[in-house]
């Protein structure tokens, strides 16, 4: 049997923003209906060839599964505007990666220029380190700009010229 383990707890918070050269109904419709188009496949936890969906209405969430059964709830659906273009979602991190925390994540399309910008909060609160909050930042960033930006543009790209 083992002792306790005391971590520290905080609260920590960052925001990005990631440009889309599309309209922003189109970069909603890309975000909420083909998710699983623009899903990288290092995002894949459960098992390679995973599907992913969003299930866009509260109570719904971010759901990856596998053929074999596995799945993994990313994030919960807390409150979803489409007229507004925002989703606000409720997630958890196990301590087998880097918590328990909980966190608030917020996603919102608004229309910049002739394009759009996809703003994302991210706010945790529990056992935040430094480096787990920088991969989890940076982890959003890639798979909205790898991922979502990448599919749209290319689309975009495709259907125009």
């Amino acid at each position: 049997m083992t002792g306790a383990i005391r971590k520290p707890a905080s609260v920590a918070q960052y925001e990005l923003e990631v440009e889309i050269d599309a309209d922003p109904d189109r970069v909603w419709r890309a975000m909420i209906e083909e998710i699983d188009a623009w899903w990288l496949p290092d995002f894949h936890m459960v098992a390679p060839g995973s599907t992913v969906r969003f299930e866009a209405r509260a109570g719904g969430g971010i759901v990856e599964e596998s053929p074999d059964g596995g799945s993994l709830l990313w994030c919960m659906v807390h409150w979803i505007n489409p007229a507004q273009r925002t989703v606000h979602l409720v997630g958890h991190i196990a301590p087998d990666w880097g918590g328990p925390s909980a966190n608030h994540l917020k996603f919102a399309i608004e229309a910049r220029g002739r394009g759009s910008v996809v703003r994302i909060t991210d706010a945790h609160f529990g056992h935040v380190s430094e480096p787990n909050l920088a991969s989890l930042e940076q982890g959003w960033a890639a798979l909205f700009r790898d991922g979502l930006k990448a599919f749209v543009e290319k689309g975009t790209r495709q259907s125009s010229g």
